[in-house]
């Protein structure tokens, strides 16, 4: 179910120094990305937002996960269950997605904003490159007491 990720959405509660910005009047999220935006950084993010998909032995799985001998290792390991091996293999924690060497970490807001926002992204592209397969793009949003633990994940319906 697509949602209106952005309407009713204040950006100052998820980007604090937006409010800093022209001493003290605040600024609006494009034109503090005008004044402060990496295109490296879009670049990198761009790839994350709308991935390749690649198939192997009919299941689907992010481009850069797939490894034949860790495929064939959890098919063993989960008696078969392909789409238990989508599932872990296509997993990704949105707190990785951030270095945690020199910025501060992401309120559980951002973590959810962002998990919820890949989650609409990665099912548009997976039924545009997959029409008529039942694909679920899985984010539980539950208050989960360590943000390191909100993960976003697919697999087929089978």
């Amino acid at each position: 179910m697509m949602v209106a990720l952005n309407k009713n959405l204040d950006f100052k509660k998820l980007i604090p120094e937006l409010e800093a910005w022209n001493n003290g009047k605040g600024i609006d999220v494009e034109d503090w990305i005008a004044c402060e935006g990496d295109h490296k950084h879009l670049v990198g993010y761009a790839r994350i937002l709308w991935p390749d998909f690649v198939e192997h032995d009919g299941c689907i799985f992010l481009g850069s996960r797939i490894d034949a001998e860790n495929y064939d290792a959890f098919l063993a390991q989960s008696k078969g269950d392909k789409k238990a091996v989508e599932a872990v293999m296509n997993h990704q924690h949105i707190v990785d997605l951030f270095s945690r060497s020199h910025h501060e970490s992401p309120t559980r807001e951002v973590v959810v904003y962002l998990g919820r926002l890949m989650r609409e992204i990665w099912q548009t592209k997976l039924n545009h490159d997959f029409p008529g397969r039942s694909i679920t793009v899985s984010f539980p949003e539950d208050n989960i007491g360590n943000l390191l633990d909100y993960q976003i994940t697919f697999f087929q319906e089978r």
